[in-house]
């Protein structure tokens, strides 16, 4: 499965970011989402990842599965 082209992707931020925009931001492209660092912008590389593979990671995040890797 080829990845997509991010460029011209609208990027958004969580309303939960401080104001000096340090934050990461997403983009969704034909069923993938980018993730890249807000401070970085276009300069900094984007991380890919299915729809699906994103979904599983926010269910994991929001059930705080995350905290046995600490």
């Amino acid at each position: 499965m080829a990845q997509p082209d991010f460029a011209g992707a609208r990027w958004i931020k969580s309303s939960r970011s401080a104001e000096q925009g340090q934050c990461v931001e997403l983009a969704a492209v034909d069923g993938w989402v980018g993730v890249r660092d807000s401070k970085l912008g276009e300069a900094g590389p984007v991380l890919s990842f299915t729809q699906t593979e994103m979904a599983a990671f926010l269910d994991v995040a929001k059930n705080s599965e995350l905290k046995r890797l600490a």
